[in-house]
């Protein structure tokens, strides 16, 4: 059985695809692919790939965040990505996804919220991230998340008439108010042993999985453990940061 086999040489120290256990996939950044958006990115993370879009729209605030703009992240699995994909609404790994993402930007304050507000508790600007899986073949949340913030680093504002109370989305004019820059780095265990980047056959024996998000200065933003079957020690989680923060060094300069 795959299962088996892909234990088997995780237990020498060794991988299906002939990678090292703390080497990441080729990685693969596009900008500016979605021309009716506001912003947008492609990410290849080997054969993972990943599409996002940013659209940009003027809404009320939340009640208890008055002068601040609004996020928003959903995410879609489309079943020409892969065989376990099926159509319908957003399913539950569709959900934590969005939400792993989502949570990264927030955590890491990646946004200026408060430059959104355009008028204090009537008007501020909603930031949509929709997340596309166009092909899954393993960690789909570093993939999106690296998208995500290619996309947030490449959208531009419609222009708005306030008077008219209007969007120009043919007219596109100054850049998000970001302030940092966040990855994610997903290590999963197996066999009492930890790897970066893990492809679907990985994922499906993995006892659990951790997800690190980091931004550019080397401080982490966010950890979201995935899995119930296991679990991580202490030593383990100091460890996954160290090498997290090491590998998100290799992803971040794919947003330069």
């Amino acid at each position: 059985m795959m299962e088996d086999y892909v234990l088997e040489l995780i237990r020498d120290g060794r991988r299906v695809d002939g990678r090292k256990l703390d080497e990441l996939r080729p990685v693969k950044v596009e900008t500016g692919i979605i021309k009716r958006a506001e912003g947008s990115a492609k990410v290849s993370l080997g054969d993972t790939v990943v599409l996002v879009g940013v659209k940009l729209d003027i809404g009320e605030p939340f009640p208890d965040t008055p002068n601040q703009g609004i996020l928003i992240t959903n995410a879609e699995f489309s079943p020409i990505a892969s065989p376990d994909f099926e159509s319908g609404p957003p399913g539950e790994d569709a959900i934590e996804l969005a939400r792993v993402v989502d949570r990264g930007i927030r955590e890491g304050k990646i946004i200026d919220f408060e430059k959104l507000c355009i008028k204090e508790g009537e008007k501020v600007w909603m930031v949509f991230i929709d997340i596309h899986v166009l092909n899954h073949k393993g960690n789909l949340v570093d993939a999106s998340a690296l998208a995500a913030m290619a996309a947030l680093l490449d959208a531009k504002f419609p222009k708005y008439d306030p008077e008219k109370d209007e969007l120009d989305r043919e007219t596109l004019e100054g850049k998000l108010p970001i302030n940092h820059k966040v990855v994610t780095v997903t290590l999963a265990k197996l066999n009492g042993k930890m790897l970066v980047d893990p492809i679907v056959d990985e994922e499906k024996v993995a006892e659990a999985t951790l997800t690190i998000g980091v931004k550019e200065d080397g401080k982490v933003s966010s950890m979201q453990k995935s899995g119930g079957r296991g679990w991580f020690s202490y030593d383990e989680v100091s460890k996954a940061i160290d090498l997290a923060i090491s590998k998100s060094k290799e992803l971040l300069k794919h947003l330069e």
